[in-house]
């Protein structure tokens, strides 16, 4: 990993070559990381590329590239302490990943600190007593067990006789979840070479058991099941998850390898809001609230709002959007969409949610859609909501009760 500063930009912002250090072989890897990923990331132009909502980090063997949110132009605030205390809330990220690493370099970016995290999760598990488990092993043994592999022993025995070809158990700490564990730290091992991490992974390495080398895709992690004898695996295989699926080698003929753990910040706004509200409303009895519930609209098609708000028999919804709108006005599209929701849920009360820049007003605003008779439906209404994402130059995530206690859910 490279000890040069990273560099940072914004979400929807352009970087072009020659800005900032950024380099035309750099601008090309990331043109062929952005095409194994459907061009979502960010979009091409002219010796430059424009970033999407995509924020988070990609490393290569000549840079490394922060993409931090940014709701407010104005606002003296460090968006990527933002970002870190958002992963954290939304559980992306460990509360306490910057401690050890803190302490040894204070410029840590986004990927050291997951790098920490997951290090720090193996070693545990290692403290712990790493589990063994039973797996089949086809080979050549000196005595009979197991299954005989006829046509194998056949193959391979008619000289020695003394041999058996067999399938048969073996309980030992070469399974899965270990080989899993060993690609991810030598995907770090490759990535961190000259940096205090790098080392870590190394003593991590030596301690770890000897396993196979295993063939990494998303069907792998998606059969892989924990039991309560690998639940303490969890996390770690997560990290792993994240860190192996996200990684490019040999991107440009083995000239460059990279890593991007980018998360779309919609998604991640989703979240935090539904977690906020989801710890507030516990201080609410019998409050209910639910994300990405869905209901069947039209054939296969379903529709399904962000949060749902069940209170004393109350249905409300709530849309997040991270984006900023001009005084007060919605889109249309966004609006009919609220409708439609509050319809099928039978929901009095709809609210779009947005992130609150300085010049936005502090106050909710809304009003009633109007029924098929031209006259202002009573039971059938929209806000406009404004959160202040931002407190004393940090993210704010005391805002869930004092939401929920103004009453959005009443009728």
């Amino acid at each position: 990993m490279q000890s040069n500063k990273p560099i940072q930009v914004f979400e929807h912002e352009s970087l072009r070559v020659g800005q900032k250090g950024f380099t035309g072989d750099q601008w090309e890897a990331l043109i062929k990381l952005n095409e194994l990923h459907e061009g979502k990331y960010f979009n091409v132009i002219h010796k430059g590329i424009k970033f999407t909502e995509y924020v988070g980090v990609i490393q290569t063997n000549g840079i490394t590239l922060e993409i931090l949110p940014k709701i407010d132009k104005e606002k003296d605030t460090d968006w990527r302490e933002v970002l870190i205390a958002m992963l954290k809330v939304c559980k992306k990220l460990s509360p306490d990943a910057q401690g050890e690493a803190k302490v040894k370099r204070q410029n840590l970016n986004l990927l050291e600190l997951y790098f920490e995290f997951f290090l720090n999760e193996v070693n545990q598990l290692i403290r712990l007593g790493l589990i063994k488990q039973y797996r089949k092993e086809t080979k050549n043994v000196k005595a009979l067990k197991g299954k005989l592999e006829f046509a194998g022993h056949l193959n391979k025995n008619i000289i020695h006789k003394e041999r058996f070809y067999t399938t048969h158990s073996v309980y030992d700490y070469n399974h899965t979840l270990h080989q899993i564990i060993m690609e991810a730290l030598l995907v770090i091992s490759n990535i961190t070479n000259g940096s205090f991490l790098n080392d870590k992974c190394r003593r991590v390495m030596i301690s770890f058991p000897e396993v196979e080398r295993l063939s990494i895709n998303a069907a792998l992690f998606d059969k892989l099941t924990l039991n309560r004898k690998s639940k303490p695996y969890e996390k770690a295989i997560e990290l792993a998850r994240l860190i192996l699926l996200n990684y490019s080698p040999d991107i440009r003929g083995g000239k460059e390898k990279m890593l991007a753990l980018l998360f779309d910040m919609n998604t991640l706004w989703e979240e935090y809001v539904l977690r906020i509200l989801q710890k507030a409303s516990k201080d609410f009895e019998g409050m209910k609230v639910s994300g990405q519930a869905k209901k069947k609209f039209w054939e296969s098609r379903t529709v399904r709002p962000d949060i749902v708000v069940e209170y004393n028999g109350v249905t409300s919804i709530i849309d997040t959007k991270w984006k900023r709108i001009t005084n007060d006005k919605a889109s249309i599209d966004d609006l009919r969409q609220m409708y439609v929701y509050n319809k099928y849920w039978g929901a009095k009360k709809s609210m779009l949610l947005y992130p609150k820049g300085g010049k936005d007003k502090s106050n909710i605003t809304g009003s009633y859609y109007t029924d098929i008779t031209n006259k202002r439906d009573e039971n059938n209404s929209c806000e406009i909501g404004y959160l202040d994402v931002i407190k004393n130059g940090k993210l704010n995530s005391d805002w869930g009760k004092a939401f929920l206690e103004r009453k959005f859910y009443a009728s």
